[in-house]
């Protein structure tokens, strides 16, 4: 049972791989990317659950953390276009008085 959701899993990222090359747009790149991340990580689970290691738990956690922190700063880059721009920008207009 579990060799299946391990193959099921491998699909899964390899038709995440197969978006993230034939994307149209960046954010369906990017998103694919993520895609490939998050499988990964439940992919290193079910290692450490087949292995009996609950440390590897640590791991996919760890690296589902840096899978979200990375693609929001991606996100930030593509849509502003750089890291120095606030997402904020506020226009104040002088009154007459």
């Amino acid at each position: 049972m579990f060799v299946t959701a391990t193959i099921a899993i491998a699909i899964a990222i390899l038709m995440s791989v197969a978006r993230a090359l034939i994307g149209p747009t960046v954010f369906d790149r990017i998103l694919a990317a993520n895609l490939f991340a998050t499988k990964t990580v439940v992919l290193i689970a079910l290692l450490g659950f087949l292995t009996e290691r609950p440390d590897f738990l640590d791991l996919a956690l760890l690296y589902a953390l840096l899978n979200f922190v990375g693609a929001v700063a991606i996100l930030k880059f593509v849509r502003y276009g750089g890291w120095d721009k606030s997402e904020i920008e506020v226009e104040v207009e002088s009154r007459p008085g």
